[in-house]
C-alpha cells in the first residue's frame, strides 16, 4: 500500500512552504509499509534556531490554507528539532547539527522517496 493521494498533497504544500522559509535538504519518505501510524515522513533542514521555527510556522500556515493543522507540536520551545504531525504526514524541522547527528534519512532508506515537485525558483 501506498501513500494516500490527500498525504502526498499535503506533503507537496509542506515541502514547498518549508524550501519557502529557505530550509535546505527537503526529502520525504513513503512510511506506509513501514508504519501504520503515518503515511509520509517530511524531513527539512534549518541553519538555526530562528529559521527552524520560520520554517515551521510556514508548513502550519500553509496547511491550515490547505485545511488541515497540526495534531501535535513537539520541539517548539528549543527550536533544535520541531516535530509536526498532520496525522497522514509526519513533518521533521531540524537544525543541520541535528539533522547530521540523527541522520533520519538512514534509518528510512528502505522506504520509496516522495517526489516533491518544488518551484525551481525555491531551490538552492
Amino acid at each position: 500500500m501506498a501513500a494516500t493521494e490527500d498525504a502526498l498533497d499535503l506533503t507537496r504544500i509542506a515541502a514547498q512552504a518549508a524550501s519557502d522559509k529557505l530550509a535546505r535538504d527537503v526529502v520525504a519518505f513513503d512510511v506506509t509499509e513501514r508504519l501504520a501510524l503515518t503515511d509520509v515522513f517530511l524531513i527539512a533542514t534549518a541553519n538555526n534556531e530562528r529559521q527552524v521555527a520560520g520554517v515551521v510556522d510556514g508548513i502550519e500556515e500553509a496547511l491550515f490554507k490547505a485545511g488541515t493543522k497540526a495534531i501535535r507540536r513537539e520541539g517548539t520551545s528549543e527550536a533544535r528539532w520541531v516535530l509536526l504531525d498532520f496525522g497522514d504526514l509526519i513533518v521533521h524541522v531540524q537544525h543541520a547539527e541535528e539533522r547530521e547527528l540523527y541522520s533520519l534519512e538512514r534509518l528510512w532508506r528502505d522506504c520509496p522517496t516522495v517526489e516533491l515537485e518544488l518551484d525551481a525558483a525555491s531551490l538552492r
